[in-house]
């Protein structure tokens, strides 16, 4: 297999990047179960599995990545040979001293060959360059495949917010310590 090669992106990639087909396929769910009771309320996520696979659309409007993708401290292609085949978006400036990785994308016919995880450990390594202490991985609860993959890199569940994206889907963030 050819190797896969990390690099910041340029204003040339987008295009590129945005005909990426940005939706997957998924058989699990992390579903949300809110059970409230007097002084007091509270979440519980539970694995389930779909009855058949579902097409879980992208959560964000792919023909915004033009206009936005100088606004986050950073975003990292990978290639293989000389065709992009997924990118990821990542910030520092919304928590101290921490990164935030949204956006891990990687073409339908890429996929299952280890380009997100060589992405979200070059991810890990810009963070430490930049003297973030933590790493947040941001996803939807759908998105079955980018949260086996945090947690097999070491993230372990850290938050949700409740129909965080414009298709009104829960966000997951998992979190872990860098060194």
């Amino acid at each position: 297999m050819p190797e896969v090669r990390i690099r910041p992106a340029v204003a040339t990639d987008l295009p590129v990047l945005m005909a990426i087909n940005h939706s997957c396929m998924s058989e699990y769910v992390w579903q949300m179960d809110v059970q409230r009771e007097e002084g007091q309320a509270g979440a519980i996520f539970r694995e389930i599995r779909l009855p058949r696979p579902v097409v879980v659309p992208y959560p964000r409007p792919v023909d915004t990545l033009a206009d936005e993708w100088s606004r986050r401290s950073g975003m990292l292609v990978a290639a293989l040979e000389d065709e992009l085949v997924g990118y990821l978006r990542l910030t520092d400036k919304i928590i101290p001293q921490t990164a935030w990785i949204t956006d891990l994308v990687v073409r339908p016919t890429a996929r299952r060959k280890g380009i997100a995880t060589t992405l979200a450990l070059a991810a890990q390594s810009w963070a430490v360059q930049r003297k973030n202490r933590r790493a947040i991985m941001e996803m939807p609860s759908k998105n079955y495949a980018a949260i086996r993959l945090a947690q097999k890199l070491g993230y372990e569940f850290c938050g949700y917010n409740d129909r965080y994206y414009l298709t009104q889907d829960i966000a997951l963030f998992f979190g872990r310590a860098l060194k």
